[in-house]
C-alpha cells in the first residue's frame, strides 16, 4: 500500500516513519511512505510562496489550490509504483486534514486499509483553500475535538491506523487490539516496590496472571478487557 502525503514540514515526518513497525514494513515493501514538500509545486519559482492571505480580510495566511492541486496530479502520477498497476484500475483515497472532518476510529483506518494509495494533505496556518475540500479530497478526517497547528500529525496517527490492518506489518493478526481486544497488561518482576507519598508501596501483578491457567487467565482478560 502507498502512502503519499504532501506537507510543508516533511522532516519530522521522515523521521517518524524511519523507526519501528513501520520501517520494518516499508523495508519488507508492505507499505510505501513517499513524502512531497509543498513547496516544491510552487509557481514562485523565486520564493516558493505557498500561501496568501484570506479574501475578506483576516489574520493568518492560507495555502492556495494550484500549489496543492499540482502536488496531489504529480502524487497521483506516482501511484502505480514498482508494482506497474494502472492508474485508472487503483484504489486511490485522498484526504484532507481538517478540523470539520470525521473522527478518525479504528472503523474508518480499517475502510481505508482496503484502498491501493491514500494521498494525504497536511494544511497548516489559518487553513487550505476552500477549493482543496471541494475538488481535490475525497473525504475530510480529523482526530478530534481539537485543532492542531498543521496536518503532520494526524497524517502519522492514520498512517500508523492504516498499516496495522495490512497483513504481515505487525507479524499475527492476533496483534491487533481490535481483534483481540484491549486489557491490562504486565510483565517482570512480579513485585515493584513504588514510593507513593512517603510510603514504600508492593505493586503486585494479579494473582490470576501467575497461575499458567490459560482457563483462569482468560476469564481475567474478558473481565477487563474494553472492545473497539
Amino acid at each position: 500500500m502507498q502512502f503519499h502525503i504532501i506537507s510543508l514540514f516533511t522532516k519530522p515526518l521522515k523521521a517518524y516513519f524511519g523507526e519501528s513497525i513501520l520501517k520494518r514494513a516499508q523495508d519488507k515493501g508492505l507499505i510505501s511512505v513517499v513524502l512531497h514538500n509543498l513547496r516544491d509545486f510552487s509557481p514562485d519559482l523565486k520564493h516558493h510562496k505557498v500561501d496568501a492571505p484570506p479574501y475578506g480580510g483576516g489574520p493568518g495566511m492560507v495555502l492556495q489550490f494550484e500549489p496543492m492541486a499540482k502536488a496531489v496530479a504529480f502524487a497521483m502520477g506516482g501511484v502505480a509504483g514498482a508494482e506497474g498497476r494502472k492508474k485508472e484500475k487503483s484504489k486511490v483515497r485522498v484526504i484532507l486534514f481538517s478540523t470539520r472532518g470525521k473522527k478518525l476510529d479504528a472503523k474508518m483506518a480499517q475502510r481505508l486499509a482496503k484502498y491501493d494509495s491514500l494521498v494525504l494533505l497536511c494544511g497548516r496556518y489559518e487553513g487550505v483553500d476552500e477549493r482543496v475540500a471541494k475538488y481535490l479530497a475525497d473525504e475530510e478526517v480529523s482526530l478530534g475535538d481539537f485543532v492542531l497547528s498543521g496536518g503532520e500529525i494526524p497524517a502519522m496517527a492514520l498512517v500508523d491506523a492504516v498499516a496495522r490492518f495490512l497483513p504481515e506489518v505487525l507479524g499475527k493478526r492476533e496483534s491487533l487490539e481490535e481483534v483481540k481486544g484491549s486489557y491490562p497488561t504486565y510483565t517482570r518482576p512480579e513485585v515493584v516496590e513504588y514510593l507513593i507519598g512517603a510510603r514504600s508501596k508492593k505493586l503486585k501483578v494479579p494473582a490470576e496472571l501467575l497461575t499458567g491457567n490459560h482457563a483462569k487467565i482468560a476469564e481475567w482478560r474478558k473481565r477487563h478487557k474494553m472492545s473497539f
